[in-house]
């Protein structure tokens, strides 16, 4: 079976409805296109960390793209009425290797309680 080297989505994230939880098993690249900035929030389950990115146009702590290592768990957001972000991930998406926070109650009970939750 072939794999594409890469492979690139775009989607709009709208005010109080945030991506779901997730994670994929290759890095992912986060681009803003247009609109407000997006909180992207990564947590590495492994070591019980999280970083919180802030992808936007250039400046107040923005920068206009993000990657999030793959296996970590992510979730975005955006931070005004709409934000259009593109996300390319390499090698090439496969859903086999998507997988969904709810999916997975013994990450998604230990991601929730690191978050405070």
């Amino acid at each position: 079976m072939s794999r594409s080297a890469i492979t690139t989505i775009y989607f709009l994230l709208v005010e109080g409805e945030p991506s779901g939880w997730h994670s994929v098993a290759s890095d992912e690249v986060w681009h803003h296109l247009e609109g407000a900035p997006a909180e992207l929030i990564e947590m590495n389950l492994a070591t019980s960390s999280n970083v919180r990115h802030r992808v936007g146009p250039l400046g107040d702590s923005a920068a206009p793209v993000a990657t999030i290592p793959a296996g970590h768990w992510q979730t975005a957001r955006t931070l005004g009425a709409y934000t259009l972000v593109g996300c390319t991930v390499g090698p090439g998406f496969e859903f086999d290797d998507f997988k969904l926070l709810s999916d997975d109650p013994e990450a998604e009970k230990r991601l929730r309680r690191l978050m405070g939750e």
